[in-house]
């Protein structure tokens, strides 16, 4: 990953590095591969939810063997924090994969991470070649979700039996009807939507022409309008955590000039005021009373009761393999979990990302994510005083990462490439800093 956060290399670069800048090619070559890997990771941020699965792989492996042969042509640049944290990751994966007790399966797992991880880099590489692409991408993103947006919400005026397979008769909510757009699940629905509202909101202040506001707006209202009446109660609390930390940033940086007293008292005020009115949402208006209501309803509401039976197994098999855990991806996971679960309590994840890395990993994988989680909040916090836009790309990634965090405590559907490419392209921005356009 030494295309990663910082400056290039001196005298030869990191040792990791040293393979990168074999090749010496024409600038206009060089020039080539940066307009060939903007307009690919374009294609695969727009057409996130339209892509087949298939699809969505092969342009995911396109990428990593793009950034090889790009990191080829370039010099390397010095490893930052962010990225040997997630190299110090990666080998933890490699490890707990050989001593998997299904190394098959994990081995599946590890080539997933390492095609993300593909995406990854040749995202840092793009935006620390030419910043401008940042923008472009954010686009990109933008239209592919607004055109979920509008499909989901289409759904509300279809009939109530094609959406029945989401409505658990079981649940305290039973009878609610959730739309789920072109992504199949009204949760991932929620989970690729909630990462889109920061970037949507900071391009609304960030981009200066009426067509550019227009697409930002449209998608912020359609992406969080279609959020809520996905009904996915771990989408709604991403969507509260990402707006939280996206509007208290904002207002650190536009008030980082007052009086300190201003400074610590308007923030505060804000945060109390939305608080309240999230009070006021979930105690008077019905629909959003059901759903808070059967999240406090503990092994009362079916699905409650499936996540804690499932993480209860999963803690089970935490304590038996707490070093190097069983091996990532959902493969291996599917090969052991049956031997933990409870009856009638299948389950094809940890159903939240913490636990989920702890069965996968170990303990040294959560505490190398932990180290990346606190260096990301780092690099992102050092620029909320800067003068440039990329202040802005940084409070949209923090805010997304934050939604992602909550949606992800409760649920894995950050492991779906639909949402976990979006994180990718998150932490890319910390990591590369994209500059003025």
């Amino acid at each position: 990953m030494a295309s990663a956060d910082a400056t290039p290399a001196a005298s030869g670069g990191p040792v990791l590095g040293r393979w990168q800048g074999l090749i010496a090619p024409a600038p206009a070559v060089l020039h080539r591969l940066e307009g060939l890997a903007g307009i690919l990771l374009l294609v695969l941020l727009t057409g996130l939810p339209v892509l087949t699965r298939p699809g969505l792989a092969l342009v995911i492996a396109a990428c990593g063997a793009l950034w090889l042969l790009w990191s080829l042509c370039s010099p390397p640049h010095r490893i930052g924090a962010i990225s040997l944290w997630l190299m110090l990751f990666l080998a933890i994966a490699i490890v707990a994969t050989g001593f998997s007790p299904v190394p098959i399966a994990a081995s599946k797992g590890l080539v997933k991470l390492l095609s993300y991880l593909g995406v990854y880099a040749l995202l840092c590489k793009l935006l620390l070649s030419n910043g401008r692409w940042w923008d472009r991408l954010v686009a990109g993103l933008l239209s592919g979700g607004l055109l979920s947006s509008v499909l989901a919400l289409r759904q509300l005026y279809a009939s109530s039996e094609d959406l029945a397979g989401w409505a658990d008769p079981n649940s305290i909510g039973a009878g609610t009807i959730r739309i789920y757009g072109p992504l199949g699940n009204p949760n991932l629905l929620a989970g690729y939507l909630l990462t889109l509202i920061p970037f949507a909101a900071i391009a609304l202040l960030r981009w200066r022409g009426v067509g550019a506001r227009l697409l930002a707006g449209t998608t912020l209202v359609l992406a969080g309008t279609a959020t809520l009446f996905s009904y996915s109660r771990g989408g709604w609390l991403g969507m509260v955590a990402a707006g939280a930390v996206l509007l208290l940033l904002l207002l650190l940086r536009w008030t980082r000039h007052w009086p300190l007293v201003w400074r610590r008292l308007v923030p505060l005020a804000v945060l109390v005021v939305g608080a309240a009115c999230l009070v006021v949402a979930a105690t008077q208006i019905d629909p959003i009373r059901t759903r808070i209501t059967s999240l406090l309803a503990g092994r009362g509401d079916s699905s409650n009761n499936f996540r804690i039976n499932v993480w209860m197994a999963a803690i089970q098999m935490v304590q038996d393999r707490p070093w190097l855990g069983i091996g990532p991806g959902n493969a291996a996971f599917n090969s052991i979990y049956p031997l933990y679960q409870q009856p009638k309590f299948n389950a094809l994840s940890a159903y939240s990302v913490p636990l989920e890395i702890l069965v996968e990993t170990g303990i040294p994988g959560l505490l190398a994510s932990l180290g990346m989680l606190v260096s990301s909040l780092r690099q992102g916090l050092k620029q909320l005083n800067t003068d440039g836009p990329s202040a802005l790309a940084a409070i949209a990634s923090l805010a997304a990462i934050a939604g992602l965090l909550m949606q992800g405590s409760t649920d894995t559907i950050f492991f779906r490439p639909e949402v976990q490419v979006i994180g990718w392209f998150a932490l890319a921005t910390l990591v590369s800093r994209p500059g003025e356009p």
